[in-house]
């Protein structure tokens, strides 16, 4: 029963982190808008959805990559490496420049303000979506 609980909302649940990593990388872009040669960085949603959907059908529990820390120096002290934080910059793309700034600034704030409003609203109706889900769980758990 658990598992097909999991299966449920598995959907919501990485749509909606995939959706608050998003909103962090545009409030970045807009944060760094004077900042001189910045990039502006971008997810393409579906496409990543789509892969962290298909790795969560693949394993249940995600692998930690085990890593060796490299030493350049006999005096430096044995390390462990950090744990993976759950966020995967890598899907994180630069985006594409339309008008060039003479600072080497890619970011265009019209359509950072634009994206970060229609990925705010997606966040909003993921939210309501899965509380939907929920409320309609609980109903037939409670038998109403």
């Amino acid at each position: 029963m658990a598992g097909k609980l999991d299966d449920f909302l598995n959907f919501n649940q990485n749509a909606l982190n995939l959706r608050a990593q998003r909103q962090q990388l545009l409030a970045s872009n807009i944060a760094n808008a004077d900042t001189p040669n910045y990039k502006a960085r971008d997810i393409n949603f579906a496409a990543t959805l789509q892969s962290k959907l298909k790795q969560t059908q693949s394993s249940s529990v995600p692998a930690t990559p085990s890593v060796d820390l490299a030493r350049t120096s006999p005096m430096h002290i044995a390390g462990k490496p950090m744990p993976a934080t759950g966020q995967s910059d890598n899907q994180a793309q630069y985006r594409t420049v339309d008008q060039p700034s003479a600072d080497g600034n890619t970011v265009d704030m019209d359509v950072e303000r634009v994206q970060y409003a229609d990925n705010g609203l997606h966040y909003e109706a993921d939210v309501t979506a899965t509380s939907g889900q929920i409320k309609g769980l609980l109903s037939v758990i409670q038998g109403q």
